[in-house]
């Protein structure tokens, strides 16, 4: 049977929609409602599965609206960078449904959980698919909205105060993202990436650097990155652990999608002079928010901020990559996305886990569990030295390939910053190893829950899994990503 291309590229928009509305019938039915969000992830799973396919036969599909053909109608296009990005969302979509099962912070008590988190599948997979500007402005919205519902439904003040907050801060990175767009449309006529990508090369220097700069910014709120990210530590670490997990993953990594598009392909034809400009700008900021995120982990004694501080510092990377303005610069920071969402989502997960058996986020009330759980102790310590970039596990293959062009390119101070990072992301790793495994529980009397876990142990072994086989064949994976920097830099 032969699936439309207009199904397949609309299907990380549809599929997500259609669980979305239906869950939400199904409100007074939990078991039900799990069962329409579990078949609509795997749909949407299958889906970027055969998005992914055609992808590596190079055949990315595209779709326009309303009879107008590009760059008037609205289209949608799926290339290889695109299709990889909706395969890791759909992935991380089932893994934090798998989680959820007997979790106590999920449903059936708030039955509008899943389809809130359909929902902001809905604005992410949009960014990723779609091929304008304007468009991706609106699902970055999407998105938004459904992150807001999943912050305020728990009802707890803690967590209105992080709704608002993260409101507040965002709607500054939403003014900016719309006036940068209305800037685009009102010097270049266009919205449409390739159209823009064909414009671009006409833009004066310092026109080219503007609309650059408008961008980046507003992109940089998203990705949260340096000075920008205060909204990621002031409203994260009030989620439940399953959907914590889950925008922990997923949310930065589309800001850092739409600078990768913006830079590697809609204006790498730019003036040169301004390319390089921003690009160098850019490359600062990388480094950065590589240290202050870092040295925020290094501070804090709540694992959900350490690690919300350690996405920070990890974007860091992703940016450098880009700035750096090549393809093996772009084709690194795909890799270390891809890498960083799997990892990054699984010591979520592992810290959620140590939750429920210990009653405790806090270092200093938890301890012992390397003793008393060894299988956990070692399911952590794979994305945490992946993290960390200890050879042959994921980050360190994502690390030497930035690392690498770094260095080929004469930028030796910013690869100093990046590997005392390094040094400094051990550190905060070894803290929670040392606090949380290591030293004795402070209360010995104090007896370990275990009952419920069946689901989480499937979830964080087998991203434990999927990180090591990164990490050893790491050729398949990099190969990917170099061929989808150069299909999106073929604009050069």
């Amino acid at each position: 049977m032969t699936i439309p291309v207009s199904m397949l590229v609309t299907s990380p928009i549809v599929v997500p929609l259609l669980t979305a509305v239906l869950a939400t019938f199904a409100y007074r039915r939990p078991a039900l409602q799990r069962a329409i969000s579990f078949a609509g992830i795997l749909a949407l799973l299958a889906c970027a599965v055969v998005l992914v396919q055609f992808a590596i036969q190079g055949r990315p599909m595209a779709i326009s609206f309303g009879g107008w053909e590009a760059p008037f109608g609205i289209e949608f296009k799926v290339d290889r960078l695109g299709a990889i990005m909706v395969l890791l969302t759909a992935l991380m979509g089932l893994a934090a449904l798998v989680f959820q099962i007997g979790d106590p912070e999920s449903t059936p008590r708030k039955p509008f959980v899943l389809p809130l988190l359909h929902g902001m599948l809905i604005g992410v997979g949009g960014a990723f698919v779609t091929a304008d500007l304007f468009n991706m402005y609106v699902w970055f919205e999407v998105m938004l909205i459904g992150v807001l519902g999943l912050f305020a439904t728990g009802g707890r003040i803690d967590q209105l105060e992080a709704t608002f907050k993260y409101f507040v801060l965002n709607v500054v990175g939403t003014l900016l993202l719309v006036v940068a767009v209305g800037a685009v449309y009102a010097v270049t006529g266009q919205l449409n990436f390739a159209a823009l990508s064909e414009v671009a090369a006409f833009l004066s220097p310092g026109m080219a650097l503007l609309l650059l700069a408008s961008l980046g910014v507003a992109f940089l709120v998203k990705a949260g990155a340096f000075p920008l990210f205060a909204w990621l530590p002031a409203a994260y670490h009030t989620l439940p652990g399953p959907v914590l997990a889950l925008v922990a993953g997923l949310l930065t990594k589309v800001g850092v999608y739409a600078l990768l598009r913006v830079f590697g392909d809609v204006f790498a034809p730019a003036p040169e002079a301004a390319l390089d400009l921003a690009l160098e700008a850019l490359g600062w900021i990388a480094a950065a928010t590589m240290l202050t995120g870092v040295l925020g982990a290094a501070y804090h004694w709540d694992m959900r901020r350490i690690l919300g501080f350690h996405i920070i510092s990890q974007i860091g990377y992703m940016l450098l990559g880009i700035a750096l303005g090549t393809d093996a610069g772009n084709g690194g920071t795909l890799f270390y996305t891809a890498h960083h969402i799997i990892v990054k989502a699984n010591l979520f997960f592992i810290a959620a886990i140590i939750w429920r058996m210990t009653g405790s986020y806090d270092l200093r009330k938890i301890g012992g569990l390397a003793n008393a759980r060894p299988a956990l102790a070692l399911v952590f310590a794979i994305p945490a030295l992946s993290l960390v970039g200890i050879p042959p596990l994921s980050g360190f293959w994502a690390k030497l390939i930035v690392l690498r062009e770094t260095l080929a390119l004469g930028h030796v101070a910013w690869t100093v910053v990046a590997l005392l990072v390094s040094f400094l992301t051990l550190y905060s790793m070894m803290k929670i190893w040392m606090e949380a495994f290591w030293k004795p529980h402070p209360d010995p009397t104090r007896q370990l829950a275990a009952r419920g876990l069946a689901p989480a142990w499937c979830v964080t072994v087998g991203l434990a899994l999927i990180t090591a086989l990164i990490g050893l064949f790491p050729d398949t994976l990099a190969a990917y990503c170099f061929a989808a920097a150069a299909e999106i830099g073929g604009a050069r």
